[in-house]
This record gives structure tokens, sequence and C-alpha cells, in this order.
């Protein structure tokens, strides 16, 4: 279809929004198509056009266009075929839709469209045996699981929520990224933090996208590299703002510092990606295959995350959930630790994080790591073994209050669980040094609660950044699973 067709179409949807028919046109058929493929199709009844308009896993805003936008302007075999050979869905996704078709110059359209993968078919239709089209790795060990109910009519309620879903079944596949597209920016379901992190644990980081991600061979990589790198030698007592593209809160040191005396500017740059605009859910099991940091003063970012903050946003007074964590100091590397951090001072950050030793460093190969949050609890596996459970007992708030955490009054507003009984998103990313992760001592060259905390980091350099050699966080997967 010429461009000055597709603008009178789009002329005509606008003109026509408040007199075209609402779900007049007829239901379409979707199909995912083994082993890659999406089609769309519906019968011809003498259309002139046919338009689809849809979303992968993200709802349309309205009459929003979407990822696809297309206009199929002439019927094949008696029905008109919306096809993207180049998509790859999966088990579990989910396509929010809107279609339209002319008619005699009349517009029909039918919108509010969701419709959720379940099965896959040939070129031809006919159905893909769902064991042959979705082969597991056999390297890949998993929790045990129970088929999705989203294939059957049975479909018990799952006290999972998704944000903008109104019933979840159990055992549903919620969330599933696979890094099978080909550049960081393909990735529909993440965003790029660009900002500075702040309180309170005040890492020695800022993140920005360049030099620090990628994916390579279906695997998200997150990589840490200089300041100096980027920009020139001595830019750590510069000025840098990022107000033009930063993810943070504009106006404030989220998005732009100067440098002055002993505060610098962070001098490593890192990388993080978050599901916060696009995929938010609460209570579930997350399963991510991984590669932890090794190197000095290195940390992981493999985290659920909250995303409206509400019991407040200093201090962790939201929690934090720890999905797979481990110090990347070859001194540390045998301990993993997962579970949730309700403060930002000890003893109390780390009361309920659960302990792993391993009889080599975790660093030196992916694991699985597996996080079941329940509305009553959590429990931790690494490979398939539990090793940690998470109780709240009459409620998180309760032992705050023995610990003298004062913002933990304001839970008991919640239920036990509070504050891990809201929305959540995930982050994937790397940081490095801060004020809380590392206590003081052993060979660390700074001091937590010093002004010049990042500055007398940055000036032991010659004895961290040699040990950058294995330093990437890689992420294979990312699935998640309604309670």
């Amino acid at each position: 279809m010429s461009s000055a067709t597709r603008l009178l179409v789009l002329i005509i949807l606008c003109g026509a929004q408040a007199k075209a028919d609402t779900n007049t046109a007829p239901q379409p058929k979707l199909e995912a198509i083994h082993p890659k493929g999406f089609r769309v199709s519906i019968p011809d009844d003498g259309f002139t056009l046919f338009g689809f308009r849809g979303n992968l896993n993200q709802e349309l805003n309205g009459l929003e266009l979407g990822q696809w936008t297309k206009d199929v302007p002439r019927p094949t075999n008696g029905r008109w075929v919306f096809k993207d050979k180049n998509a790859k869905l999966k088990l579990g996704d989910t396509v929010y839709y809107w279609t339209f078709v002319m008619k005699n110059g009349a517009i029909h359209r039918r919108e509010g469209g969701e419709w959720t993968v379940t099965e896959f078919v040939n070129e031809d239709g006919t159905p893909v045996n769902i064991q042959e089209a979705v082969t597991p790795d056999v390297n890949t060990r998993f929790l045990p699981t129970t088929p999705s109910p989203s294939a059957s009519t049975n479909c018990p309620e799952s006290p999972t929520a998704v944000l903008g879903r109104t019933k979840i079944c159990q055992g549903e596949l919620i969330f599933a990224e696979e890094f099978d597209r080909n550049s960081i920016e393909a990735l529909v379901n993440w965003d790029v933090e660009v900002k500075f992190p702040q309180e309170p644990d005040y890492p020695f980081n800022v993140y920005l996208a360049d030099l620090t991600l990628r994916l390579e061979n279906g695997v998200f990589v997150a990589s840490p590299a200089l300041l100096e790198a980027k920009f020139h030698e001595g830019f750590f007592r510069e000025k840098l703002d990022l107000t033009n593209t930063c993810t943070g809160q504009i106006g404030t040191t989220e998005c732009s510092q100067v440098a002055s005396g002993a505060l610098i500017l962070p001098p490593v740059i890192t990388g993080k990606i978050t599901t916060r605009n696009k995929f938010n859910f609460k209570f579930g099991r997350v399963e991510i295959r991984a590669k932890l940091p090794s190197g000095s003063w290195l940390l992981p970012e493999i985290t659920l995350e909250p995303r409206d903050a509400a019991y407040g946003n200093k201090r962790y007074e939201s929690g934090l959930i720890r999905v797979a964590f481990a110090r990347g100091n070859a001194v540390f590397g045998k301990k993993l630790y997962g579970g949730p951090i309700l403060s930002d001072t000890e003893p109390y950050r780390s009361l309920f994080m659960k302990e792993k030793i391993g009889v080599e460093n975790w660093q030196k190969d992916f694991h699985n790591y597996s996080l079941v949050w329940k509305p009553d609890g959590m429990q931790l596996f690494v490979d398939g073994e539990q090793y940690g459970t998470v109780d709240p007992g009459e409620g998180f708030f309760a032992s705050a209050q023995r610990h003298g955490v004062q913002h933990g009054a304001a839970w008991v507003r919640g239920t036990a669980m509070a504050p891990l009984d809201d929305m959540f998103y995930v982050a994937l990313g790397l940081r490095v040094g801060g004020i809380n992760d590392f206590e003081d001592g052993f060979d660390k060259p700074w001091k937590n609660r010093k002004v010049k905390a990042m500055l007398d980091f940055w000036k032991a350099k010659d004895s961290w950044f040699s040990t950058w050699y294995d330093a990437n966080v890689k992420v294979d997967y990312v699935r998640i699973y309604a309670l």
C-alpha cells in the first residue's frame, strides 16, 4: 500500500472514530507458527481493506498503533491475511490487538482483543505437538511445573496478580524472556536505565547503555566500563548531564551531577534494564538462568523492585527482593544469597537474606536461580535445590518493631507480607561498590561513611580493575509462573 493510501486510512480511522461501528468487524483467527511466525486472518466478506494493530505482552492504549501496524490491501484465497514471518512467540505470550475492515466505504472495528499462545501450528495450520515445538535445553534444570491451565477450559484462579489483567490461572506462564532478539533496542519487555543510582546504597557507577549492554547468542550481557573510556581522562572531575535521556527524577542528582572536590562523578559505567513500564506482578514463581560477575567490588542486580513504592521510597521502605546475589570478590564468591531487603542498615538489612555455600565460586558458571514468592512467605532455590525459606510470621512489621526499624510502622496497613504485598517489576544489571553491601575492613579501599568513599575507591583502581576479566552479568532467560 502506498504511503498516501496509508495516510488516507489513518485520516479515515481518526475522523471516523466516533462514527465507526465497534466490534462489528469479524473475529480474527490468530496463530503462532512453528518454528517462528505469527499470522492473523479473517474470511473475506466483500471488504476493501483489512487492518491489524497489536502489541506483544503489552496492552494497547485505546486505538494505539502498536508494534504491529499493517494494512492488507487485498485478500488471498478468500481470506485477508497479515503475517509476520520473523516473530518468535512463546507459550504464554499474549497479543493485545484491535482490527478494522472497510466495506462499502464504512469502517467496522473490533477493539480490545486479547489472545494468549497455547499452541503452535504449521504453515498449513495443522497443530504442532507441544513437546516437539518446545525442546528443553538438556543442561537446564527446572522446578517441577504443572501444565499451563490456559490451554484448558479449567482455570483455577491463582493468587498471582499481573498489572493490567483481571484473572490469572494457576501455573500459568505470565512472563517469558529468552533474549533471542538482535539487539537491546529490539527487546519489547524492557527499558534501559539511564541515571545515577542514589540512596540508600550510593553505588559507584552510573547507568548508561553505551559500552555496557548487549545481546550475545540469546544471552543478555551487562558489563562494567570506566567513565574515562567513554569520555576522556579526568572526566570524573567534570559534569555529566543525562537530562535528555534520564529515566530518573528530572532536576535531581539522579539525572545530573557536577564534581566538586572529593565528590567526584561515579568513575564506572554499568548497565541495567527493567520491566517497570512493561510488566509488573505480585506473587509468583521466578526462574532465571544466569552467570554472576567475577571481580572485586562488583555486584549483580537480579532483583524484583517495587513499582509504586507504596510504603515509601527511601531506605528500602517498600522492599527489594534479590533473586540471586553474590559479591564479586574471589574471597566472597562461594556465598550465594537470596531474599528480601527491608532496610538499608544492619542487622535488619540482612535478617531475611538466605545463604548457600557453594563447592566452587558461584561466578564460575551459569546456574538456575528460582524464587517462589507467596502471600505468606518465600522459598529460594538454586539448580532445583531449596536453600532458604522466608516466613513473615505475624508480619514483617512486628519484626521491624523489635529491631527498632521505624519505617516498618507503615507496613501495618498491609498484609503480613507488607511491604512485599504490592506490584514489583524485574531488574537485571550490574553495580559497583557503594556504602552498604561491603563491610569496612579486609582490603576494602574505602570507608562506608566517609565523604571520600567514591574517591578512595577510584584511587585504588590498580587493585581492582585488573580483577575484572570475567566481570559480566549474563542472563539466559527469565520465566515467571503464576502460583
